[in-house]
């Protein structure tokens, strides 16, 4: 009886457990790993930086950055072994404001 149990269940319980062994390609273009960024960065009025055929956005508020094969995204973490050294940025005045001149209470 135990033996007709087993040629009954074995093939029944694979047949449960199958579908758990499926491996799927993951969702979205493939990355590979987004290049180093060179040593100097300078941003302009976007923060967005192009390098290498990847697209690169700076978080200002919490210092990090996102890299993407695409400015509209998906956009994953850069590992920060790739960030710039420094950051420069074009039309910034010293107070760090990008449209100060233009700013209806801006006084000298």
């Amino acid at each position: 009886m135990t033996r007709y149990r087993m040629m009954l269940y074995g093939p029944l319980f694979a047949a449960l457990l199958l579908p758990g062994c499926v491996v799927s390609p993951a969702y979205g273009p493939d990355y590979g790993m987004a290049p180093a960024l060179p040593v100097t960065v300078e941003l302009g009025v976007e923060p967005y930086y192009v390098h290498d055929g990847f697209f690169y956005y700076y978080h200002e508020r919490d210092h990090r950055w996102s890299y993407s094969r695409d400015r509209a995204g998906p956009w994953k973490d850069l590992p920060r072994d790739r960030y710039p050294r420094e950051i420069r940025y074009r039309d910034r005045d010293s107070h760090g404001d990008r449209d100060r001149e233009r700013d209806r209470d801006h006084r000298d």
